[in-house]
């Protein structure tokens, strides 16, 4: 079965009941689908931005507890590769959005993203925008 890794605007928009997230991870089965670090790292600055603090976290955690967390440090090779390729092209991607990226390739993950334009950037990444089917 093929495995996905969701990345932050996807989570937040599942938060939100957008796009019919809901329905397409439980067709998918959440077991396939994972979340980076680096996402967890942006959805709890969400949480301390936001105005209803506590009422997002309940959110947050809910969400995050159902799928399996991968870390960034074995993708730290692709990352620093990737990085350097897309400075000398001058095509830079965020950090994060970098470690994320890198997190897909490294573990064989299709990325599922709304941001295709950034990650389409990274060599070797495979993504679906789930925001449009």
């Amino acid at each position: 079965m093929k495995k996905y890794l969701l990345d932050t605007n996807i989570c937040i928009y599942f938060v939100k009941g957008q796009f019919d997230l809901h329905h397409k991870i439980k067709a998918i089965g959440e077991e396939n689908c994972l979340l980076s670090e680096v996402t967890i790292a942006e959805l709890k600055y969400g949480v301390e931005n936001s105005i209803q603090k506590e009422r997002n976290r309940k959110n947050i955690e809910a969400f995050t507890d159902k799928f399996d967390v991968l870390p960034i440090f074995p993708v730290l090779d692709i990352y620093a590769k990737e990085k350097a390729r897309l400075k000398t092209q001058g095509r830079m991607l965020d950090d994060f959005d970098l470690l994320i990226g890198a997190t897909a390739i490294f573990n064989n993950l299709t990325l599922v993203t709304k941001n295709v334009s950034d990650f389409d950037r990274l060599d070797g990444i495979i993504i679906e925008d789930w925001t449009t089917e």
